[in-house]
């Protein structure tokens, strides 16, 4: 196998930066979550979530997605974006954090966020006195709940549920973490989304604005 001399490195990286600098002009986003074939994006300060192929505001369009990057697309031109990477000169951090959540069709308010470092979707649900979570996908975020000590049972809309009582190390909405978050875990399939409940909410502002939740941090 032939090694590439400096000169074609030299080249090489001189395009890669090129292409950063023509992203990094173009349109302010952030990349705050990344699905197999999805991501949410906060651009111009607003999210939104994205499929793989998909159009956003400023023509912005998200080529390919996966937990690890994003391919992104801005006025013909690609560059990849993981977790936290930002493009743009005007973006700058809010000096509160805060996150915006729109209402979708079903009125209710999802997003994307992560528990304990691992991406997953959220349901605000204000009736919800934990973070609520059903076993599958505590199982699959890797979180060990199964502990004699932490049984519980839990009244759900279906009627009462084997449950077991957790603490989240981390839960992120956006810019916003918060540490040692009291939760919940439901033996089964159900909720199908993670209910973000008043142990988190309790920790944040809210106020709604329209169609829209603002979500801010207190400190």
């Amino acid at each position: 196998m032939k090694r590439a001399t400096p000169m074609k490195l030299a080249a090489f990286s001189l395009v890669m930066c090129v292409a950063a600098a023509y992203l990094e002009a173009a349109v302010p986003f952030r990349v705050l979550a990344l699905f197999n074939g999805k991501a949410m994006l906060q651009i111009n300060g607003t999210n939104h979530l994205l499929r793989e192929g998909q159009e956003g505001p400023h023509g912005l369009i998200l080529i390919s997605a996966n937990a690890k990057k994003a391919v992104i697309e801005v006025d013909g031109r690609r560059g990849e974006y993981r977790l936290g990477r930002h493009s743009g000169g005007a973006f700058a951090e809010p000096q509160d954090r805060e996150v915006k959540i729109w209402q979708d069709s079903s009125g209710g308010y999802l997003t994307t966020g992560s528990i304990n470092g691992r991406n997953t979707e959220m349901l605000v649900d204000t009736g919800a006195t934990l973070v609520a979570l059903s076993s599958v996908e505590a199982t699959r975020l890797g979180i060990a709940f199964r502990r004699k000590d932490k049984k519980t049972n839990v009244q759900t809309a279906s009627g009462v549920a084997n449950a077991y009582r957790v603490t989240l190390a981390r839960v992120r909405v956006g810019d916003i973490e918060l540490s040692n978050v009291n939760g919940v875990v439901l033996e089964g399939g159900s909720p199908r989304h993670v209910l973000l409940g008043m142990s988190f909410l309790n920790r944040v502002e809210m106020n709604h604005q329209g169609n829209m939740l603002l979500l801010r941090s207190k400190f």
